[in-house]
């Protein structure tokens, strides 16, 4: 399994969906992720620590979840299957660990808030993930002429 975490979140030009982007930890790969409006604003509530006046949906879990004295461990997205990733959280609580399957969002959203790691595994990886596009890693390339040199100052 590998580390992923939380790069980017944007809406989709055109579209009401929004693009969840999740990086690998160690490494360069790229996990686009399609979600809707409610989830996305969930996300990005809680990658931005904002406590709300009153508990949604994925503060209720995680505020339920801490009263019982579990602890979400991890949550792994662990398959694609017909353009849908399957994810499970993985909590451990007085009776084990529990594992329970979700939507891969609410994972994030839930993961985001509780401090929790996310992975995703080297299947989904190979399936779904992309390399970021070369000519955006490289700022030179945007101060090149046509012949590959460097523009002069």
């Amino acid at each position: 399994m590998v580390r992923v975490q939380l790069l980017t979140l944007g809406r989709v030009q055109g579209s009401d969906d929004y693009l969840l982007v999740l990086r690998e930890v160690d490494g360069e790969r790229l996990l686009p992720i399609t979600i809707g409006e409610f989830e996305a604003r969930a996300i990005e509530r809680a990658a931005r620590g904002v406590i709300p006046s009153r508990p949604g949906t994925h503060d209720l879990l995680t505020s339920v979840v801490q009263r019982l004295g579990g602890v979400l461990e991890r949550a792994i997205i662990h398959d694609l299957r017909d353009e849908t990733f399957f994810c499970q959280l993985e909590l451990q609580g007085g009776r084990g660990l529990l594992e329970v399957d979700c939507r891969t969002s609410d994972a994030v959203a839930l993961a985001l808030r509780s401090d929790s790691p996310v992975y995703a595994t080297e299947d989904v990886l190979r399936k779904a993930a992309v390399l970021p596009r070369q000519e955006l890693a490289d700022p030179l390339q945007e101060d090149s002429d046509a012949d590959g040199a460097p523009d002069p100052e």
